[in-house]
Parts: structure tokens; C-alpha cells; sequence
């Protein structure tokens, strides 16, 4: 009989409800509940993360979720209330508990400690939850750390961190614990973003005026995300200040941008809509030389929200996001890619325990390829897009367990490539799209077992289901086709099912000092092919097929974390072990654009990774910063590849190193440096070489047996505050990038040596030397 995934999920969902419905009155006894939002005073933005305690216990605490709600029950009493959020001011509020009370708190902005980027919802969080592997990232601060060209960029920062490394000089792209690029969940306000690049990956989409809060879960992620195998980095947009109107913005060397937010009504209501444009095509058309001045070189994106608040119990939002790249040489050749998505968000309070979030999510990116020489024009298109809504509970049983437990429905279509024509010397083509349905189901309890034990456990049961219609080929080994079958449209061609397992938890030796453990399974759906070096706009997705399997990862880790000197140390080391099953790669040769039989240049195979990071931060004072360092190693294992041996993955790097400080000088003037070592990429360099009628051929020998040379860099950043209590704010930022101009290899290619042609010569291509930047920001 075969399995519905749809009822299947129903009936799950069913049975949840109805046994917290029934546990609610067995729980219920004499407590009552103590609720509400926690805000920035100044703007009324929620606090993501804000800690909440009684005071005098370790127990009795909890802390705000994605939209600032916060729940806790409490017998019948008097209590000391502790509200706490990094970089704010603590609040302290005495109450009395004798029903339910909603208690809404707004808490101000704290100028007397610099926060480094990197921080935590409460001083020894790190040491106390559960979850391991988690970091988050402070927003407000990311203009201290200096990066290319002087703009602000999550994506960089975030690379700055151990288990997490840059794809490459200049690339906004980045691998987690021996994970590829595609195998992290990079989610704006819940929208899957496929492509989070600018520029060929010079910069991310992500402008950081508008956003409020980023995670980013390395292994041990909770229940509620799924779809990918190394990691999940959550995105928040501002929800816009809803007291007051402002405008704030920058004027960079290559770009600007601006930011204008305010309230509909006040507290009630209110907007944000941040912009940003490259302006390198203007410096072009001021180019005497036709061949330059007519070429198109920019980026765009606009993020935009609005929230509106019903009543006590009922918020609604709406958020979108609107990217786009145009690259082109004049008339002969066009490229252009972005991305757009839109949330619909519903906030629903079911009772003082029950939260509810209801989205509906978009998501779409495409690119398009356009040859304009006369006569041979031609014009292709590709597109992923989703469709999604998601169903998100949050109950706080007791003070001891909070659940959490939803289902979330993707329909998945991908149109691999469309090539149209008015030339006759070139064919049309299309390549069947592909249609899938991604289901899934979860649970989850974070159980404080005693003031020492806390455990997060649950578990995710995802489905994909591949749809027609269109013609689905079986594949052997060799690429031969052994079956044909033409299936209607909506018909389900094939189903996988999955179980994904999660569990976290801690062992607090005392306040300073934690053992945490983690095993997580991850499933993923959708594969990025790419034969390049570097990630590239035209990478190529694929969905689960009679041949292409769900990729799973099972991960293991385990760490030891210990803060020092009232918390403003800390000290964390974590080792991990992670298993991949259904890694899939290409054969040599592989053209994977317009290939209308991809799957048939497949293979599969597994993968490991394991290592060591070592992390030592200053949390607090006019001087901090962090020093990260990962030692680790990544391979896979193809039939097909080097004889069948283990071999190194493109993104494997033995040692990791950033150093990163930042120097409150006075007032005004803020200093910051870093610096990045890493060994150097993969690649596979020549084995040999022939002549076939005159033109030098190379042999290449095991996959990525080489290295290119090591990576380092030092970069600097100067930034001076305006004058204080004036209506404008300003500030000048000045940046180094790559202080000392190392020329890091961006690509090797070999050729001949003019000289003598029996010898071969490796040449390197360099992207950036020295590169200084100056931005000016303002505020009124």
C-alpha cells in the first residue's frame, strides 16, 4: 500500500495537539503564567533572545523567541524579575502572582560596554544552554570589522568564525564542518535564499541596515529546520521603528544606501524599506573608450517590511526582499541573476502558554544568459522557485519542558535551462521542468532535568515526494538508461521518507564551566552541481529522481566551555565527527549547463569530516575581539574516482586561523583589525602532458591531490563617530583591505613555457592586492 505523506504528516500534527491539549490540565495545578514581548524602548523592535528569570533560582528562566515572546509559570507568590539582553540595560521589576500576568518590558539601550560581534542573550549563556554549535551575531557592530570595499557584510563576518570557512578570496559563499556551499539553510525572515551573492560573490544580498538578528546553527540545530546537511543561518529583518520616523543611509566608494523606517501608527504599527545600488556602471560610461563605456556592471537590492499589531493577541507581518545583478559587454553579452522573496506572517497568542506562528512564504531566483552578436542571438533562462507555508507551535508545558512542534510544506519547481533563439544556425531547447513536494513534521522539548542537566531533544520526519509530468529516466553505474516511463502531471513518481533524530544537552560543572554533547541527522533534497572551482550564478540544481537519492548526515560532537573573570572571557572547545551518505559528483568531462540527461553524468558516493575548534573571546571593555582556529579534515569516497580511494574535498583545509580585535580609542574613534590564515584549496594540478596536431594537452592525475599556496591577509578599519547630541548622526569609516598586499591565488592554470614548450608553467591569477575604501554613514 502505498505511504501518503500528506495524511501521514495530518495525523502526526493531530495526535500533538490532542496530547499537549490533554497534558495542559494535567499541568495546570495551582500555577499561573507570567507572559508578554520584550522591546528596544527607542524603536519597539522585539528583542530575539532576551533572558528572563526569577531571580535566586536557576531553574525559573526562559528566554524571548523570534518574535520577543516570553512564558513562564510560577505558583502563587512574590517575585524578583530579571530582564537581560546584551548590549541593553538590565531591568529588575518586583511583581505579585496571585493569576496570569502579562508583563511587557522595554528595555534601553546600554552605551557603557562594547559588545563584540559575536555574543550571547545573557553573560554565560554559552556555559548554560543547551545548544552547542550555535553562534549569533551582533548586527550593530558589524561596521567595526573591516572587509572589502568597505561595505558591511554578514556573510564575511560570519567567516571569521571556527567551523566556518570563506569559499574563496573575495566570496560570499562558505563551508560549515566539511559541508559544501549548497548544504547550508540561509533563511531571510523564513524564505529560503538559493543564491545570497552580489557581484560573482564579492558581496552578499544581505544589507545589514535592515536586519535585526542573525544565527547560524553549525550542528546541533533544532527540530524546526530541516532541508539541509551542515548548517542553518537564520536571518531576521527589522520589523521598522514604531515611535518615530528616521532615515539613515552610507555613501561608499561603490556603493550607497538608504534606510527609511518609521511608524503607520505609533506603537501600533510600523515600516521599513532599505535600499542599496552599486554605481560602478556610472564610472564606466565616464570611459573615452566605446568598448568599456557601454558595458553594465551593478547591483541592486531592496528589503522591505510592515507589521501590524490587531490586538494583545494577533500580529501580522509582511516582508519581502528584491535583489537583482546585471553584468554586460556592450552588445554582444548579457548575464543577470537575483532573487525575490515575500513572507506573510500571523502571530497568534492561544493562550498565556500557547504561541502560534502561521507563514506563507515565496521564493525565487533565476538568471538569464543573453548572446547579442548579430546573427547568433540566443537567450537562456533558468529558475528555482518555492512556494511554502509553515505551521509553528510554542508551548511552555512548565518550567521544565518547552515544546515546540509544527509541519512545513514546500512545493519545490525547477526549470533547468529554456534556450530560445531568432538565429536559424542555433536550435531552441527546453529542458523538462521538475516539480517536487517537500513535506515535513517535527517535535521538540528543551527539559531542564535539574539546575545542572538541561536536554534538547526531538525529532523531524521529512518526505519528498518527485512529481511529473514529463519522462523520468533510470540510470545504471556506467550512465546507461535502463528504464523510460512518461508520467502524467502531478502523478508521484517517487517518495523518500526520512526520520531525523536531534538531540543537545549540558552538563553545568558550575557557573563557568559546561560539558555539552550532540548528535544531529539532516537530510537534504536538493543538490547544487557545479565543475568550477568557485561558486558560480549558473550553478545548476537538482531534486531527488529515481537515481538521486536524499543526502544524510549524521554528526557527533561534543565540547567544553568555560567563561573567566566574571564572564567577559570566554573559552570554548568542540570537536566534531560528521558521516555523509548520497554525496553525489560529476564525471570528468561533465558539461552540466544545457545538459538535458544530467543525471546520467552522475555519481554517488560518501563523505567524512572531523575536527578541532578552538575559540577565546573578549566579551567586554573598550579593547575585544575573538581568536578562532579550526583544525579539520574533509574527504569523500567515489567507486568511480582515484580507484575507488578516500580523497580530499575541494573545501577541505587543514588549518583555520582568525584573528580579530577591535579598540574603543575614546568616544569617537573606533580601531579594528583582523586577521585570516588558512591552508590552501584543493585543486588538481597536471600529471603529465601530449601533443595532439600541434595543441599541448594535459593529463590530470587524482582528484584534488594538490594545493595552492596558503591563504593570509591583514586588514585594518578606522571609523570616527560625528559630534554627540547633534539631530545628524554621522560617521566616517576607513578601511585596508589586505594591508600588505599579498597576491592570494585566486585560480592556477597552466600552460607551456614560451621558452621552451617541454616544460610547463603554473601561472596564478590574483583578484585584489591592496584595496583602500572610505564610507561616510549617516542618521536623522
Amino acid at each position: 500500500m502505498a505511504i501518503k505523506p500528506h495524511l501521514l504528516h495530518r495525523n502526526i500534527i493531530t495526535a500533538l495537539i490532542c496530547f499537549f491539549t490533554i497534558t495542559t490540565t494535567v499541568f495546570a495545578q495551582k500555577n499561573h503564567t507570567l507572559n508578554g514581548t520584550i522591546k528596544d524602548v527607542t524603536t519597539g523592535e522585539t528583542l530575539i533572545g532576551a533572558s528572563v528569570k526569577v531571580s535566586g533560582t536557576k531553574q525559573t528562566a526562559t528566554a524571548t523567541n523570534a518574535y520577543g515572546f516570553y512564558s513562564l509559570n510560577l505558583p502563587e507568590g512574590a517575585y524578583k524579575i530579571e530582564i537581560s539582553y546584551v548590549g541593553y540595560q538590565s531591568l529588575v521589576k518586583q511583581i505579585e502572582v496571585n493569576d496570569n500576568v502579562k508583563l511587557d518590558i522595554d528595555l534601553l539601550v546600554s552605551n557603557e560596554l562594547a559588545e563584540v560581534i559575536v555574543s550571547e542573550v545573557k553573560r554565560n549563556n554559552n556555559v548554560s544552554n543547551a545548544q552547542m554549535g550555535v553562534e549569533k551575531l551582533n548586527v550593530k557592530d558589524i561596521q567595526n570589522v573591516p572587509v572589502l570595499f568597505g561595505e558591511r557584510d554578514i556573510l564575511k563576518t560570519l567567516q571569521l568564525l571556527p567551523g566556518i570557512k570563506s569559499a574563496g578570496e573575495g566570496n560570499s559563499g562558505f563551508y560549515v564542518r566539511g559541508g559544501a556551499t549548497d548544504q547550508n539553510l540561509i533563511l531571510l525572515d523564513e524564505a529560503p535564499v538559493y543564491n545570497a551573492s552580489h557581484l560573482l560573490g564579492f558581496f552578499s544580498t544581505f544589507n545589514s541596515d535592515a536586519i535585526k538578528d542573525v544565527t547560524v546553527y553549525k550542528g546541533g540545530m533544532p527540530a524546526q529546520y530541516g532541508g539541509r546537511l551542515s548548517s542553518v543561518l537564520d536571518i531576521k529583518m527589522n520589523d521598522g521603528n514604531k515611535k518615530k520616523y528616521t532615515v539613515e543611509g552610507g555613501l561608499g566608494l561603490i556603493s550607497s544606501r538608504l534606510k527609511v523606517e518609521g511608524p503607520f501608527k505609533k506603537d501600533k504599527s510600523s515600516f521599513i524599506i532599505s535600499g542599496r545600488r552599486t554605481y560602478a556602471d556610472a564610472f564606466l560610461a565616464l570611459s573615452p573608450d566605446s568598448s568599456i563605456k557601454n558595458n553594465t556592471l551593478y547591483f541592486y537590492d531592496l528589503n522591505a517590511k510592515a507589521n501590524y499589531k490587531i490586538d494583545d493577541k494577533n500580529v501580522v507581518y509582511l516582508s519581502g526582499y528584491f535583489g537583482r545583478d546585471k553584468l554586460g559587454l556592450a552588445k554582444t553579452f548579457g548575464f543577470g541573476w537575483g532573487n525575490a522573496t515575500a513572507t506573510l506572517r500571523w502571530n497568534h497568542l492561544f493562550s498565556n502558554r500557547l504561541f502560534s506562528n502561521t507563514s506563507l512564504i515565496y521564493s525565487n531566483y533565476d538568471y538569464t544568459i543573453e548572446n547579442l552578436l548579430s546573427g547568433n542571438e540566443f537567450r537562456v533562462n533558468s529558475s528555482i522557485r518555492d512556494f511554502n507555508i509553515k505551521q509553528d507551535f510554542q508551548y511552555a508545558l512548565n518550567n521544565q519542558h518547552e515544546l515546540k512542534f509544527g509541519i512545513d510544506a514546500i512545493q519545490h519547481t525547477i526549470a533547468p535551462g529554456k534556450l530560445t533563439t531568432t538565429s536559424l544556425s542555433i536550435n531552441p531547447l527546453t529542458i523538462q521542468n521538475r516539480k517536487g513536494y517537500e513535506v515535513a513534521a517535527y517535535v521538540s522539548d528543551e527539559y531542564k532535568v535539574t539546575d545542572n542537566i538541561n536536554i534538547v531533544f526531538g525529532t523531524r520526519l521529512s518526505t519528498f515526494s518527485l512529481m511529473g509530468g514529463g519522462i523520468f529516466k533510470t540510470y545504471d553505474v556506467n550512465g546507461k538508461v535502463t528504464a523510460e516511463k512518461n508520467y502524467a502531471s502531478n502523478e508521484v513518481v517517487k517518495t523518500y521518507i526520512n526520520l531525523e533524530p536531534r538531540l543537545s544537552s549540558s552538563f553545568l560543572i558550575d557557573e563557568t564551566k559546561s560539558i555539552k554533547t550532540s548528535y544531529t541527522r539532516n537530510t537534504q533534497n536538493l543538490h547544487l552541481m557545479s565543475n568550477s572551482t568557485a561558486t558560480s550564478p549558473t550553478d545548476l540544481y537538482i531534486m531527488n529522481s529515481n537515481n538521486t537519492k536524499p543526502e544524510i548526515a549524521d554528526q557527533v560532537a561534543l565540547g567544553y566551555f568555560n567563561n573567566f573573570k566574571n564572564d567577559v572571557y570566554e573559552f570554548s572547545a568542540e570537536v566534531y565527527y560528521k558521516t555523509m551518505q548520497n554525496q553525489i559528483e560529476y564525471r570528468n568531462g561533465t558539461d552540466l549547463r544545457g545538459n538535458a540527461n544530467v543525471e546520467a553524468d552522475l555519481i554517488y558516493g560518501k563523505g567524512r569530516a572531523y575536527g578541532l575548534e578552538l575559540f577565546v573571546k573578549k566579551k567586554y571593555g573598550d579593547f575585544n575581539g575573538w581568536i578562532g582556529y579550526t583544525l579539520s579534515k574533509t574527504e569523500r569516497q567515489f567507486d568511480q574516482i582515484n580507484r575507488g580511494n578516500w580523497f580530499v574535498a575541494r573545501q577541505d583545509r587543514t588549518h583555520d586561523i582568525s584573528v580579530v580585535g577591535i579598540y574603543k580609542v575614546n568616544k569617537r574613534w573606533t580601531l579594528s583589525s583582523t586577521f585570516v590564515y588558512s591552508t590552501g584549496n584543493a585543486v588538481t594540478f597536471p600529471a603529465g602532458k601530449y601533443v595532439i596536431d600541434g595543441q599541448t594537452v594535459f593529463y590530470y592525475g587524482d582528484r584534488n591531490a594538490n594545493r595552492v599556496p596558503d591563504y593570509h591577509r591583514l586588514d585594518f578599519s578606522a571609523t570616527l563617530d560625528g559630534k554627540p547630541n547633534r539631530k545628524l548622526k554621522s560617521s566616517w569609516n576607513f578601511s585596508i583591505y589586505n594591508v600588505y598586499n599579498r597576491q592570494n591565488p585566486f585560480a592556477i592554470n597552466f600552460r607551456d613555457n614560451p621558452d621552451n614548450k617541454a616544460q610547463t608553467q603554473a601561472v596564478r591569477t590574483t583578484l585584489f592586492g591592496i584595496i583602500p575604501s572610505v564610507t561616510w554613514n549617516f542618521k536623522f
